[in-house]
């Protein structure tokens, strides 16, 4: 069984106590509703022993029914936020979620191109999983142009890859499809076409391409309504597992396991969709990785 790393702990004079853990940063939005975005995400890295770290992009409105409002922080203060986390904690990770703006795109891409080091994983979040355009086309072209090409692993859900692959993504062959389109596209990534909203077999089954191992990665079905934030989780959880020092494939394989686990906890809360159960430990739950 893989269990979440510690580091060592350092040595200690009388009267201090303390931990070294490794530190992963999110840069995104919140969700006041608690399930999806930053909270999701510092949720992900504290059950999976993570010291996490934030920038905040935007602040939504939000709960298991819908988003009633929006509204952005200035670039200036995100790029703040990123350089005070990273030139005093050191980060061995990061990813991206809801960035919201074409502004907040560009500081953030000119900020990370500094840091080229640290392995980053985009969530593109231009597409809700119902299929709901979540950014303008401004904001789109230049998360194509100036971030994707920059990430080590890109996690699109079917709408999304459908726009950046511009074909149809309906099953597994044209996930797969996707993947290899939006690689060639975007070569310096790895493309992790997501199947959560595909139907059938292909519901939750993800496509790996990294331009030289394709694979479905597949793990049990979970019959629940509630997977709010299930698309933040899987990147700040492959985080996390990087943040630890794990391979990228090894470190996609533990967060879907964490995922899936995450999906058998959900929570029916509220009156719409609840989100998956990111701390079910705190329920008694153990985690159970692979070998």
């Amino acid at each position: 069984m893989v269990k979440p790393m510690i580091l060592d702990q350092p040595s200690q004079s009388p009267g201090t106590v303390g931990l070294t853990l490794p530190v992963a940063l999110t840069i995104a939005g919140s969700d006041s509703g608690g399930g999806a975005g930053i909270q999701a995400d510092l949720k992900t890295f504290a059950f999976l022993n993570v010291h996490g770290t934030c920038a905040l992009t935007c602040v939504t409105a939000q709960n298991t029914l819908g988003v009633t409002q929006v509204a952005a922080m200035d670039p200036s203060l995100v790029v703040a936020q990123i350089e005070a986390v990273i030139t005093d904690l050191g980060v061995q990770s990061l990813k991206t979620g809801m960035l919201l703006t074409g502004d907040i795109m560009i500081a953030v891409g000119d900020t990370l191109s500094q840091y080229p080091k640290i392995p980053w994983v985009l969530d593109p979040v231009m597409v809700s999983r119902s299929g709901s355009k979540l950014m303008d086309d401004r904001a789109i072209g230049i998360l194509q142009s100036q971030l994707l090409p920059r990430a080590t692993l890109i996690t699109p859900n079917r709408y999304e890859a459908e726009i950046l692959s511009g074909i149809r993504v309906t099953d597994a062959a044209s996930q797969e499809q996707a993947a290899r389109i939006i690689h060639d596209r975007y070569p310096t990534a790895v493309v992790l076409v997501k199947g959560g909203g595909l139907q059938g077999s292909a519901q939750g089954v993800d496509w790996w391409w990294d331009g030289q191992r394709s694979q479905a990665l597949r793990t049990e079905t979970v019959d629940t309504p509630h997977t709010h934030g299930t698309g933040c989780t899987l990147s700040a959880a492959i985080a996390a597992f990087l943040a630890q020092g794990y391979g990228l494939w090894d470190a996609t394989l533990q967060a879907k396991i964490y995922v899936t686990q995450a999906l058998h906890h959900s929570l029916a809360l509220g009156q719409g969709q609840g989100p998956v159960g990111h701390s079910f430990p705190i329920l008694g739950r153990d985690w159970e990785g692979s070998d």
